[in-house]
């Protein structure tokens, strides 16, 4: 553990960065010249946990546990939050990161986690974002700062080609074939890797998953899908079709707002190369199209560090 002078003037200008969604929470400190010097990862989380007292209690406790990481390696002194199911009216949650950390409420800035994947791919203005993670969205802030979307309404709504869409998709797949011919399931890959990662194929089981699992758990399934595309039809289909709505996505901000530059980006989207493919498929060649690893955390604990070195050169707020 690294310790650090008590007296807040006296702290090294790290900038707290976090990006929290269905499936991790990830966590970066930045210093004052834009280095990462850490990083790590918990659980989940969402925003919408707020809703119930359960809920808030998982969010607290995940918290805790990012703070306690953080902290044994230095205290950050501004922090910048993407959350995802954030709509901008809960304050409780900058309260909570507040005081996990011994900061003042005023040090924590949180947002919608797809706002700062934004801006770890474009400026304001330039181009569009599709996000494929356990959900998935496309995202433009525009010269003004407005925040534009397409998608992003949840799992139980859409979400076509996030993580959580593709393992729904296999499972309605492998049960439907199962109520055609039940036991077909053994002649698939890919349902026999599916049931591998949830211990069996009875019904029960996938049942449970679905119906009792967190999204971020259902949304790892995926990987099984993943895993059988290049052997099985049917997972490799799934794969190519999740592209397909991915690429609805870009093509409904361009036609709202014009042709601009697409970058895709998320953990599920590296899922299998057909997904990129199949989105690069399905738009116009006129229209660019990159893939990127996107570390949204480690871009907002750059903002965050950004904005302690500025507040130190004003000798105002954070510093």
């Amino acid at each position: 553990m690294i310790s650090f002078p008590t007296a807040k003037n006296a702290l090294p200008m790290l900038g707290l960065g976090i990006d929290a969604g269905g499936t991790q929470t990830r966590w970066a400190l930045a210093s004052a010249d834009g280095a990462i010097v850490a990083d790590g990862a918990v659980e989940g989380l969402s925003a919408l946990q707020m809703g119930s007292e359960s809920g808030r209690a998982a969010v607290h406790a995940t918290f805790t546990r990012l703070c306690q990481a953080v902290l044994a390696v230095g205290q950050p002194r501004a922090v910048v939050a993407g959350l995802t199911g954030f709509g901008g009216d809960d304050a409780v949650l900058a309260h909570t990161l507040a005081a996990l950390l011994a900061l003042d409420a005023a040090d924590v800035s949180i947002g919608n986690d797809i706002e700062i994947a934004y801006r770890d791919s474009f400026a304001p203005g330039q181009g569009y974002l599709v996000y494929a993670g356990t959900g998935s969205i496309a995202a433009w802030i525009d010269a003004d700062g407005e925040f534009h979307r397409a998608g992003g309404r949840g799992v139980l709504l859409d979400d076509g080609g996030g993580g959580y869409w593709i393992a729904r998709e296999a499972l309605r797949q492998i049960w439907r074939r199962e109520d055609e011919a039940p036991g077909s399931w053994q002649a698939s890959p890919m349902a026999q890797a599916v049931f591998a990662q949830l211990g069996g194929s009875d019904w029960s089981l996938s049942r449970a998953f679905m119906y009792g699992e967190d999204r971020g758990t259902i949304g790892r399934l995926a990987l099984a899908v993943a895993a059988s595309a290049d052997i099985d039809p049917l997972a490799l289909d799934i794969l190519q079709r999740a592209g397909q709505e991915l690429a609805r996505l870009a093509l409904a901000l361009t036609a709202r707002h014009g042709p601009r530059p697409v970058v895709l980006a998320g953990r599920a989207a590296q899922l299998h190369p057909v997904i990129a493919s199949a989105m690069r498929a399905a738009l116009p060649a006129s229209l660019t199209m990159e893939q990127k690893v996107a570390r949204p955390h480690e871009a907002a604990a750059r903002q965050a560090a950004k904005a302690v070195a500025t507040a130190a050169s004003q000798g105002t707020g954070l510093a």
